[in-house]
């Protein structure tokens, strides 16, 4: 099969990776190897590269990246091995086209955040700053994160984020187990991944506060 890329494509997107796992391992969101990441090299048909498993995201080099196609196999043999939520990753580039880059990272407050409003179904934010980092602009703007069961069974779980992922709003939220973010290339994904988690860094506090506030006025 011919793709619509290059060796040099594939190098440039193994360095974007290894800067980006860097950079996040550096804020501590890869606790014991979780967590994946993805640039996507060709849409049609859809191949990306993505972070080998049980890699050490703290040390990860261009040769810890492969090449992997829409049913997330690898598209030349290799000895590395795709995590299993690669599958993830690719329900993420089918439903929205237009990324072009994908992330996943463990932090404690996703999985707080995640955890005390699943039930909710989704995290609601509204009038904070750095919504405008995902390129909302209304005055006020309002967003809203859904929040999915940690199903054991990948392809379950894949199906469950393609049908609750709303592409204007680019992250979805997995209950006690992470965040995945997706933009058009590396730089959004990143920046979209470091607002959201100001962002549930920020609601956690909120909620502490207001359960506090609560608790003092039934005394």
């Amino acid at each position: 099969m011919t793709y619509a890329f290059n060796q040099e494509d594939r190098i440039r997107v193994a360095q974007e990776l290894v800067d980006v796992a860097k950079n996040f391992a550096n804020k501590g969101w890869f606790p014991a190897t979780a967590g994946n990441l993805s640039i996507k090299l060709s849409g049609e048909p859809l191949v990306f590269g993505v972070t080998a498993s049980g890699k050490d995201k703290e040390n990860l080099t261009i040769h810890d990246i492969l090449a992997v196609d829409g049913d997330s196999k690898a598209i030349e043999p290799t000895n590395l091995k795709p995590s299993a939520e690669t599958l993830i990753h690719a329900e993420v580039y089918k439903r929205v086209p237009e990324a072009g880059a994908c992330l996943h990272v463990h932090t404690l407050y996703n999985n707080l955040i995640s955890d005390l409003l699943f039930e909710q179904g989704k995290l609601r934010i509204q009038g904070l700053e750095l919504i405008k980092a995902l390129n909302i602009w209304e005055e006020n703007a309002a967003i809203e994160i859904p929040i999915v069961e940690n199903f054991a069974d990948i392809p379950k779980l894949a199906a469950e984020i393609g049908e609750v992922l709303d592409p204007r709003v680019p992250a979805v939220l997995i209950r006690n187990h992470g965040i995945y973010a997706w933009g058009a290339d590396v730089f959004a994904a990143k920046r979209h991944v470091q607002a959201f988690e100001w962002m549930f860094h920020y609601m956690f506090l909120k909620l502490s506060v207001q359960r506090d506030a609560l608790a003092g006025l039934a005394l």
